[in-house]
C-alpha cells in the first residue's frame, strides 16, 4: 500500500481579511508561493465600505440586477459583500484591481473570471455571517464552511456522508467527536466536490478520506490522482469550520478529468442532507 509521504502539501490556514483594504499582501504571496489562497471574513466587517464605495455597481457587474432583485434584505447584502470579497481575492492573486474583472457562473453556480484572469479558479462559501473565498492559479479549488457547534446527526446523515469505512470508524467516537469528524467529512467532500464541479451532483457516500498518523487528509484511494489532492480543515474565528481541496498539479485553467478517482463516483442524488446545507452561491 502507498504511504502518503507524497501526498500534495495542503494549503496554509485560511487568511483574515477584514476589509477591502486588506492587507492584500499576504493572499499575493500565497498564491505565488503555493499557487493558491483562501480567505475568510464576516460580511459585516465589509458591508458599510462596501455599501458606500461608489463603484459598487461597477464592482457588482453582472450581479448588480440579481443584488437589486433579491428582497431579502440580509440575503441582499450577503450577496453583494461576497462578490465584492470575491474580486478583490481574485485582484489581489492576479495584482489586478478588483473592479476589471468581470464575475460569472458555470452551470451549477460556480462562479469563474471572464476575459482577464480566465486562468484563475474561484471557489465560494458562506454560511452564517462567514464568507469564505478559495483562489488558485495552479489547478481546481474548492472551499466550504460551516459553524463548528452545528447539529450534525449521525444517525440522520452518517449513511449519506459516509462509506462504511468512515462509518465504522465514526460509530467508535463519543458523541461530540463524532459529531465533529462527521462535519469535517461533510465539508470536506462538499469542497472537493465543488473543485470537481460537481457539486450540485454528489453522491459523498460513494468516496471517502483517511487521516495518516500525522493528521494528514487524503481522499481513500491509492491512485495518482488521488494523492495529487491537497486537503485542510480549519476552525476560523473560533467558531467556523473551513474545509478546502486544492489539485495544485495541473496547469492554469485546466479543468477536472473524467480520470479524477471521484468524478463519475461523485454524481447522483443530493438527498436529504441538502435541506441542512447553508448555501454556497
Amino acid at each position: 500500500m502507498t504511504g502518503t509521504a507524497d501526498l500534495a502539501p495542503p494549503l496554509p490556514a485560511p487568511l483574515h481579511i477584514a476589509g477591502p483594504e486588506g492587507p492584500w499582501e499576504p493572499v499575493t504571496d500565497a498564491v505565488e508561493s503555493t499557487g493558491a489562497a483562501v480567505v475568510h471574513t464576516t460580511w459585516g466587517e465589509w458591508l458599510t465600505v462596501t455599501l458606500l464605495d461608489p463603484r459598487l455597481r461597477t464592482l457588482l457587474g453582472h450581479d448588480w440586477p440579481r443584488y437589486r432583485q433579491t428582497r431579502a434584505a440580509v440575503g441582499r447584502l450577503r450577496f453583494a459583500v461576497s462578490r465584492v470579497v470575491m474580486k478583490y481575492a481574485a485582484g489581489a492573486a492576479l495584482q489586478v484591481p478588483p473592479d476589471v474583472l468581470d464575475l460569472a457562473y458555470k452551470p451549477g453556480g460556480r462562479p469563474h473570471l471572464r476575459g482577464l484572469g480566465e486562468e484563475l479558479e474561484l471557489s465560494l462559501a458562506h454560511t452564517d455571517e462567514l464568507i469564505v473565498v478559495g483562489v488558485s492559479g495552479t489547478g481546481p479549488i474548492g472551499v466550504d464552511a460551516e459553524p463548528v457547534g452545528r447539529q450534525a446527526p449521525f444517525e440522520l446523515l452518517g449513511e449519506y456522508v459516509c462509506t462504511p469505512a468512515e462509518a465504522a470508524a465514526l460509530a467508535t467516537l463519543p458523541e461530540a467527536e463524532r459529531t465533529l469528524r462527521l462535519l469535517q467529512l461533510w465539508t470536506l467532500k462538499e469542497a472537493y466536490t465543488k473543485a470537481l464541479g460537481q457539486g450540485m451532483r454528489r453522491r459523498f457516500a460513494a468516496f471517502g478520506f483517511r487521516r495518516d498518523g500525522e493528521g494528514r487528509i487524503s481522499l481513500a484511494e491509492e491512485s495518482e490522482g488521488a494523492r495529487a489532492w491537497a486537503f485542510a480543515a480549519h476552525v476560523v474565528q473560533g467558531r467556523y469550520l473551513v474545509s478546502t481541496a486544492h489539485r495544485p498539479s495541473r496547469g492554469p485553467g485546466d479543468a477536472p478529468s473524467q480520470d479524477d478517482p471521484v468524478f463519475a463516483k461523485a454524481v447522483g442524488m443530493p438527498g436529504s442532507p441538502g435541506r441542512w446545507r447553508s448555501g454556497d452561491r
